[in-house]
């Protein structure tokens, strides 16, 4: 079985290496089209890969398939792990759509230039595997410890969804952020971008007036002119940086119970994660300009999040009703909320009127 995880993981690490070696070495505009594009390609990867699922399982490939899911209490075959993965995948992914809205709120907010922010989604999203995969494995631990988390897991996946449907969304400062307050308090941080570095030394010239002729530069930096030639300093696309790492944490909160809620099987929990938090990078992108168009996606996302709570409280009469497959309705079920969302949200859009 580590042959199978340090395999998955050598994987990963290749496909980030050639994203930030190879085709994004060079800081640039990624465009909508560039956007859309990867946004397939990961996709693809996600969905091609349930068919590596299917066979693996099917076949006990290093151990697959040979130990109970505590979610259900079933042993995994090829059809049910694959259903499985393509839920948690499809559940992660829509979920993931929720941090878009809040990513784009944090570059608006420190005027992250466009040029820099798939640098820093880059390295948000790295940071954001290792801490999902720490939560995971503390997760199925719990889970196989203590099997009655996972109905708090539930009762915390309904609340969740209920909150998202009475609370409105709030444009918090970033600032008041206690990791941010934490790092101007022991941190200098300078006002000014040094092109894509995240630390700078007092003194180095900001590239920001540079590369951004006719705009407008930041005001004095009172920190550069108060510190020491040389010392080190973070820069605005640091405090970027931890904002999106922190809310990730938050958002990871959600999201790891949810696909606790569809199975236990810690590879089947990680790789679906992994490949929905992939493509976020491009997601953003591709999404970022048009996201108010989707004004019913944050009720699918609620609605969502209350069925799989509601799939993780009763998972045993759902199998003495529909059988072993119930996973494959509860998918069904998912895709049907998530699609009316964005049916009902165009649907809507095309007949509002337009103002002059």
């Amino acid at each position: 079985m580590i042959w199978l995880w340090t395999g998955f993981v050598v994987f990963v690490l290749l496909m980030l290496a050639l994203d930030l070696g190879v085709f994004h070495r060079k800081a640039h505009v990624v465009t909508v089209k560039e956007a859309l594009g990867w946004s397939a390609v990961w996709i693809m990867l996600g969905l091609t890969f349930s068919v590596f699922v299917y066979y693996g399982y099917e076949n006990h490939w290093l151990g697959l398939g040979s130990s109970i899911d505590a979610a259900d209490g079933l042993i995994n075959d090829g059809t049910t792990a694959a259903v499985k993965y393509l839920t948690g995948y499809v559940v992660e992914k829509s979920l993931s759509i929720d941090n878009v809205f809040v990513i784009a709120m944090i570059f608006g907010f420190f005027a992250v230039p466009a040029i820099y922010q798939h640098r820093v989604l880059f390295w948000g999203i790295l940071g954001a595997l290792v801490m999902r995969a720490a939560m995971i494995a503390l997760g199925a631990t719990l889970i196989a410890e203590f099997h009655w988390v996972l109905y708090l897991f539930g009762i915390f996946l309904i609340f969740t969804g209920i909150k998202m449907l009475t609370l409105k969304m709030a444009h918090s400062d970033p600032n008041q952020n206690i990791l941010v307050r934490l790092t101007r308090r022991f941190f200098p941080v300078t006002s000014r971008f040094h092109g894509e570095h995240f630390v700078v030394r007092a003194g180095a010239p900001a590239s920001y007036e540079s590369e951004f002729p006719g705009t407008v530069p930041p005001l004095p930096d009172e920190a550069v002119n108060q510190a020491r030639p040389g010392t080190l300093m973070l820069t605005p696309l640091a405090l970027a940086l931890i904002m999106v790492e922190s809310t990730d944490l938050i958002f990871a909160v959600d999201s790891i119970p949810a696909i606790f809620a569809i199975t236990a099987d810690p590879f089947l929990v990680f790789t679906s994660n992994v490949f929905a938090i992939l493509g976020l990078r491009s997601l953003y992108f591709a999404l970022a300009g048009m996201l108010d168009k989707f004004r019913y996606l944050k009720l699918s996302l609620a609605l969502v999040l209350m069925v799989v709570g509601v799939k993780m409280l009763i998972a045993e009469r759902l199998k003495q009703m529909l059988g072993s497959s119930f996973n494959f309705y509860v998918l069904g079920v998912i895709l049907l909320i998530l699609a009316a969302g964005i049916a009902g949200s165009l649907i809507v859009g095309q007949h509002k009127p337009h103002h002059r």
